[in-house]
């Protein structure tokens, strides 16, 4: 099977594309992802994913689109359903070019995470890959998850600490004061 396969960054990629090039599909990456900010961190988890695809002969095509502003229109005072916006996003502009380039199947490396939502990334796949008439190949890949961990830290990758988002990267860093601190105005 032909597959786009939608490419968050290097080190999710690791155990998907392995499986996916074991089970003998034709396969080629595509990285898009407005989502992440800053945009040192997009260029840092971009240029991490060109040395290895280069390194395993993984063709990936590089959406040049950084709209931040885009993704921050749609997921602005609807933060708690964010992850819904950001995955439709990805996931439609990811379908359009397989519709394009008359690919097979769909999927992404958004369903190695254990972080990630994989029911609705799942839902969402399913339903822009029918619309524009492509298959969302659905598999599990959380299983591979520490596999993959260990495989990207042997080859050096460059390992982010959040999904990408400045409101994950605010998740991941921020604790609030606790109850004796005080707000200097």
């Amino acid at each position: 099977m032909k597959i786009l396969l939608h490419i968050c960054c290097g080190p999710c990629a690791v155990y998907p594309v392995e499986v996916l090039r074991a089970a003998g599909h034709d396969l080629r990456g595509y990285f898009f992802n407005p989502n992440i900010h800053p945009y040192l961190e997009h260029v840092r988890r971009r240029e991490t994913l060109e040395k290895w695809a280069g390194d395993i002969d993984l063709p990936v095509v590089f959406d040049q689109d950084y709209d931040l502003e885009g993704f921050l229109r749609q997921t602005v005072y609807r933060e708690t359903e964010r992850c819904r916006f950001c995955y439709q996003l990805r996931l439609e502009r990811a379908a359009g070019v397989a519709k394009r380039g008359r690919y097979d199947a769909l999927s992404t490396t958004l369903l190695y995470s254990k972080f990630q939502k994989h029911d609705l990334i799942a839902e969402i796949g399913r339903e822009v890959a029918a619309a524009n008439g492509l298959e969302f190949f659905y598999q599990d890949f959380r299983e591979g998850w520490k596999q993959g961990i260990e495989k990207s830290k042997s080859l050096g990758m460059y390992r982010q600490q959040y999904c990408g988002c400045v409101y994950s990267e605010k998740e991941r860093y921020f604790r609030p004061p606790g109850p004796k601190s005080k707000n200097v105005d």
